[in-house]
Parts: C-alpha cells; structure tokens; sequence
C-alpha cells in the first residue's frame, strides 16, 4: 500500500510539474516572439543576437541583456529557449525584453575570440576594440531598432558572462542603466578559475578548457559542435592527474590548436600578459548602477565577486555598487533551491529570497521606475548562524583585525607564544599528495567548499591546530591573512590553509534532509564533523611578489604571508575552531615539484620529497589574521 501511495504520488508531483512547464512554455510563444540579427561593430565584425520580445504594444519595454561565449542557442527564429523553466520567467511576466549574445569569435559571431580579453583605455581608432566597445555597440544598435523598447538596458550574467557584465559597465553607453556581475571572472592568475595565487588549478583549467572544449578554435561561426573525444584514462581525477606527471605531460593532449592553453605555459608569472587580463583595470567612472552577486562557497569565481566590488568601490566611488553573497555554489542563486550545500543545511531557501528580494527589484527599479529596494551596500549571509547581515561597505569597519596564533601540542589561542624554539614538522611528498576531498570522483566537487576535513586531519602531512570549545559565539566577516613562519629542506613548496568549523561531538540535524547523504537510510554523522569555511593555495615561491618569484634557501625561516578569499561565518559556542596546513590540494591544484623552477616546463625527474617546518614560538610566531564582528550590545 505504501508502495503504491509513493508511486501516485510521484506521478502527480511530475504530471503536475510537467502541466505547469507546458503552461509555461505556452504562455511565453503566446506572448512574446523571436527575432535573430547580426549587429555590425564599429570594426565591421558582425555579433549574432536572438531577442525575446513581448507581443504587448500597450506600454513600451526595457531591455535585458547577457552577452556569453556559450552559445545563445537554439537558433532559429521558431527555436524558444526555455527560459520558462528557470527564474528568468519572472522576468517575462515582467514584460522584459530579452536579448542573448555570442560574443565575438563564439558559435554565430563573427570576428576572433580572445579570452577575458583586455580593456584598452586610451581607444584611438574603431580598430581598438574590446569587449566594452562590444557591448556599446549592441546596446546602441538594440535601443534604437527594437520596436516598444523604453530606452533602458540592463546587462547581467554569470561567470565567464559575468565578465562581460563588468565589462559592459565599463562601456559608458547612456542607455545602461544596471548592470549585474555574477561570479564574474575577474583574475585569473590570483583567484579565479585557472589559478590561485598561481597554482594551476587542473579541473577549472585543463578540464574546462580542454577536455571540455571550451577551447576549441572558431574559425568561422557555427550553430553545432561535435563532442570533444574522452581523454581520460581513469575515471578517478586523482589517478589521472597523478598519472600525468609532471604538468608539461598535458601538453599532449592540446596540440598547437588552442592557444590560450599554450599562453599559460609561456606565463607561469603574472607578467604584462596577465596584468592586461585582470577586469578590474576597466573599473573605474562607472555610470550604471551595480548588483555583484556571488557565492561564499562557489568554487569557481568566489575571487571575482568580493575583488570586483571592491575595485569599483575604490576606483568608482561615486557609483552605485551593491554587493550581495549567499551561501551558495557557483550559479545557486539561480537555482530553485538554496537550502543546502553537501551536508551544510543554510535554513531557508536564500535563491528564492535573493531573486524575489534582491535581483528582480533591483533591475525593477533601474529599468522600469518601479520603487527602490533600498538595498544595503553589502548583504551577505552568515553561515553557521545561518542569517542575513547587512553593511554600509564591505569589507565592513564593524570588523577587527585578532590574530589567533598557533601554539604547541596543536593549539591555536590569542596570546602570542613567549616560548624559544617551537615548530612542528611534516613531509610533503607529491608522489603521496593529499587530496582536496575524501570522494572518490571523475568530476570536481562544488560541495568540497562545505566538506568534513576529517579524512585529511588523519593524514601524517597535514598539521593541526585548534581552539578551546568556545564560550561564546565568534562572529568573522572579511579577509582572513595567514601569517606563517616556515622553513623548507627543498627551494619551494606550496601552503593550503583550511580555516575549519568543527562542531560538537553531539550534534545531529533535527530534521533530516535527504540530500545531505546520497544514501537516505545512511544519514551522514554531523558529530564531530569538520565545516571547511575557508580555503586557500599559495605558491611559496611567490612570498615576496607574483612578478618575480623566490627560491627558498634550504632551512633558513621566512614568512609566507597571504590572504584568503573574504570569510562570512559564526562559530557558535560548543563549537571550536580548527585550522589545518598541509603543502598539496589535489588534483584541485597541480602539484608543486618543491624545486624552485618554470613548474610548466619541468620534468618527473623533477619532483622530490621537502621536509616543511611551521614555527611557533616567541621569535617566529605563526597566525590567522581574524575579522572579528563583536556582537551587538
């Protein structure tokens, strides 16, 4: 009998949700209909666009805009993207006209594609184009040829469409009037993506660009792809990666075809080449209003959210920027549910609230005249309490800098040591590297942004320190410096520092949510476990600057200073907090041979064990930088 309920039920819940999607879909042929064009740059390249207009003539209607290198499909001016089944819906019963882009040299556009393509300040010529001079192109051409258009654009996105969201704002076209940067890419050498403090990160790099085939040359447009053939020998990222070698090995499988690949390697440095490329030299005299969304636990962009708010703060103060993350993976605020993430329950569903609350009346406001939301600077969710806070800047002056330091048998208090030699000491072996997630998996994880740290806290190469159970909650909203004082056998290594929640021994879900185990029978132990709030990768040898890297000099101690992506979290009483350093992140990161040299050209012969010593005492004191937000009295 309860067999059969389940069934009925299941049947009801997809009947019910399939009526509702073809109502949808119905209601949006009914209302509105599709125009494709090519739209000529100012260089004579033309950009394929397919726009979504309402059929309604009763009042004029404004514009909404994303401009992507991932096709505006499907083509065909009786082809409907299904944009009622997500919450760009609300959108169209707004009355909104929609307009999807292929942003030049990608799929329908014409012209060469170059990634994050960098901003020329001083333009002289129609041949100086990039990709603000892109989008004042298509905004002029889309205002003044789109019948029962209102004069009003917006432009949003997210990701690598979240750049060209920034890099519209950066366009200075009158008719701009708000602009969204999701996640936006913003650097790729420092945090974003491809790397991290100059760590090639494998499966956003190689597995993206390559193996996925973002990089796949466009020599003339095209509608279709062909499937990129399987190279992977192993379903396992771990032993693919391992098997690979040294990062050289890759090579084999790009040939000379795409070539941003090869520019990687020709720039292990951030030189001119990679200076060009960071978004945020485009940021300053920003006329539209801002909306940067971003995730705390995006695994991809978290970087560019906080760093591209930041730079327009300071390089646009007269602009009106918002900031606003949620706890959220890369694009979840676009999702239907925002309640979790892995095992880490949020209690609310935060997507909703941020499409109905934040997003929607944003552009309601700037395109349509309806009231303003009255939206704070910046709005950023705290987990572990699981609320919404609000800021009149970010990073907030409510913030104090305490350095929490490490101390001995793996302890971590507010007192700087007073004792004379102290270290701990491990062996970072890459043969034996430690991986960034207990899964055994193909694809990289978003959930490793939430994982239990468990499993690497048992391993030999990973040291530990912790706090007391906390007598009150501790509250950190900012930028988190790790201030380590080290010394190495070799002339180089890497430093991952995990800022950890660790929470009672006691502690079960009250309420059981099926998603925090992929067996439901099997609910996944919450005693105990260990939160990652907060991680980040450094690559030794750029201690003193990313321009011109370092050799280590065997034994001697050095600071290894550096900053981790903006924290947003309570540690509440009965909790403590852990952090672990260890020297790999794998297959995350690619491995560092722990020999000072070019890791892009290096060989296998090239890799080697490196004994890493943390000092912790009086001469030497090793810390976390904390911001901590006192309560309020």
């Amino acid at each position: 009998m309860r067999f059969r309920l389940l069934v009925l039920l299941i049947f009801y819940s997809v009947f019910g949700f399939a009526q509702k999607e073809n109502q949808d879909s119905a209601w949006f042929r009914e209302n509105y209909y599709k125009l494709e064009h090519y739209i000529t740059m100012r260089d004579g390249v033309r950009l394929f666009a397919s726009m979504y207009i309402p059929k309604d003539s009763t009042e004029k209607h404004p514009v909404l805009m994303i401009r992507t290198p991932y096709s505006c499909a499907p083509y065909g001016k009786n082809q409907y993207a299904d944009l009622w089944s997500g919450y760009v819906k609300y959108y169209l019963r707004e009355g909104y006209i929609m307009v999807f882009q292929d942003v030049r040299g990608r799929w329908m556009s014409e012209g060469t594609f170059v990634n994050v393509r960098p901003f020329i300040k001083d333009k002289k010529s129609v041949k100086d184009i990039d990709e603000s001079t892109d989008a004042y192109d298509v905004i002029d051409w889309l205002v003044k040829n789109i019948p029962g258009n209102n004069g009003k654009v917006g432009v949003f996105g997210t990701s690598y469409p979240g750049f060209y969201a920034g890099m519209a704002a950066a366009s200075g076209h009158p008719a701009l009037k708000a602009v969204s940067p999701q996640a936006p890419v913003t650097d790729w050498f420092r945090g974003d993506d491809f790397h991290h403090n100059g760590a090639f990160f494998y499966m956003d790099g190689f597995d993206f660009y390559v193996a996925g085939g973002f990089g796949r040359p466009h020599p003339v447009p095209v509608a279709t792809e062909t499937p990129m053939p399987d190279m992977y020998s192993s379903k396992d990222n771990y032993t693919f990666y391992l098997r690979q070698g040294a990062i050289k090995n890759l090579l084999k499988f790009t040939g000379d075809s795409i070539a941003f690949f090869q520019e990687l390697y020709r720039h292990p440095n951030e030189d001119a080449w990679w200076k060009a490329r960071n978004a945020r030299v485009a940021q300053y005299n920003i006329k539209p209003a801002v909306l940067v969304t971003g995730g705390l636990f995006d695994a991809e962009d978290c970087y560019g959210a906080w760093n591209l708010y930041k730079a327009i703060r300071a390089q646009s103060p007269a602009t009106d920027a918002r900031l606003v993350m949620g706890p959220w993976y890369h694009g979840q605020w676009g999702s239907d549910d925002g309640t979790h993430l892995g095992n880490i329950s949020f209690g609310s569903n935060t997507a909703v609230w941020y499409q109905n609350q934040v997003e929607i009346p944003f552009f309601n406001h700037y395109l349509k005249g309806k009231d303003d939301p009255d939206l704070a600077r910046a709005t950023i969710f705290f987990s572990g309490e699981n609320k919404w806070r609000t800021f009149d800047n970010w990073p907030t002056e409510k913030a104090k800098t305490e350095n929490l330091y490490l101390e001995e048998k793996g302890g971590l208090g507010w007192k700087k040591p007073d004792q004379q030699t102290a270290f701990d000491e491990y062996t970072s072996d890459p043969a034996h590297p430690v991986a960034y997630t207990e899964a055994v998996h193909f694809n990289r994880t978003r959930e490793y942004m939430t994982d239990d740290q468990r499993f690497a806290a048992r391993r030999p190469d990973v040291l530990c320190y912790e706090t007391p159970v906390l007598t009150e909650d501790l509250t950190l909203g900012g930028p988190v410096v790790a201030d380590l004082r080290t010394s190495i056998s070799t002339t180089d290594a890497d430093f991952v520092v995990k800022l950890i929640d660790v929470f009672p021994d006691t502690l079960s879900y009250q309420r059981i949510d099926i998603y925090a185990s992929a067996d439901a029978q099997r609910i996944y132990p919450m005693g105990g476990y260990e939160m990652l709030v907060r991680g980040e990768i450094f690559r030794g040898k750029y201690r003193n600057s990313f321009e011109k890297p370092e050799p280590f000099k065997p034994g001697k101690v050095e600071t290894v200073r550096f900053s981790l992506p903006d924290i947003a979290h309570t540690f509440k009483k009965g909790h403590r907090l852990m952090l672990q350093i260890q020297s790999s992140w794998f297959p995350l990161a690619d491995r560092n041979p722990q020999k000072f040299t070019d890791i892009y050209t290096c060989g296998d012969a090239d890799f080697q064990k490196a004994s890493i010593r943390i000092f912790h005492d009086k001469d030497h004191p090793s810390s976390l930088g904390l911001p901590v937000i006192q309560p309020a009295n």
